[in-house]
């Protein structure tokens, strides 16, 4: 299916509904991944060609941003809805547990994981969590070798962009699972260690604005969104001039 370019990045135009089927789906053979890429992710891509690469070549990209959603109306090409990878997670955990598959959970500090575990087994009775491993480890080798001899069929990688995208595009194969997905910091809020913005935030488009509040020390992150949606409008200008 085609997808919708947003800054060299092709987005699957999908709302959630659709996003979780088609993600199912791709446990049904091979070996897959899911990007989850924001803005801040898709700004990094433009000067990071491994990263945009990487991002190209998933089975599934989801906007998991506002701030993209937002590009894609500036650049005339709507995607349906914001699509939270957390969201998705969550989901297919009844999948997994009605399925039979296990799960595997790298990535977050000491100790997140396995409370991630606990209350991901609280929400789909079940679920055979196959492992975990928290995210400061050096040898990725060592690391996709641990997923493998578990027998994961599937694994949730929390490691933060871009290391997280890019240790499953290099190690998808050595750690031998149906589904690799790259989520940032959802382990953290399946185990309660951070909470997601108010329902009223999320659908105001305002959640980044309450990580601010809560968070001040994101300022500097933050002012990637202002430049990203800059460099869309730039963008859209340019694509307007050439369609003249």
């Amino acid at each position: 299916m085609q997808r919708t370019d947003i800054l060299g990045v092709g987005f699957d135009n999908v709302n959630m509904a659709e996003a979780f089927e088609r993600a199912e789906a791709l446990l049904d053979g091979g070996s897959h991944y899911i990007v989850t890429p924001n803005s801040e992710i898709v700004y990094d891509a433009q000067t990071d060609d491994a990263l945009r690469g990487i991002l190209n070549r998933a089975d599934l990209v989801l906007p998991d941003g506002v701030g993209v959603v937002k590009a894609s109306r500036i650049l005339g090409t709507p995607l349906k809805e914001k699509v939270a990878g957390v969201e998705v997670a969550e989901a297919l955990l009844s999948v997994f547990a009605r399925r039979g598959d296990s799960l595997y959970l790298l990535g977050a500090k000491p100790g997140i994981a396995e409370r991630a575990a606990e209350k991901m087994t609280q929400i789909a009775p079940g679920l055979k969590i196959a492992g975990t491993h928290d995210g400061y480890f050096k040898d990725d080798a060592a690391a996709a070798a641990e997923v493998r001899a578990s027998g994961a069929d599937a694994v949730y990688v929390c490691l933060g962009s871009p290391r997280q995208e890019k240790f499953i595009s290099e190690n998808l194969g050595a750690m031998g699972c149906k589904l690799a997905i790259g989520l940032g910091g959802s382990l953290d809020v399946f185990a309660g260690e951070a909470k997601r913005a108010p329902k009223i935030f999320i659908k105001l488009g305002l959640e980044w604005f309450w990580r601010l509040l809560r968070q001040p020390s994101r300022i500097g992150r933050m002012m990637r969104l202002p430049k990203f949606l800059r460099a869309a409008k730039k963008e859209a200008r340019r694509r307007k001039k050439e369609a003249k």
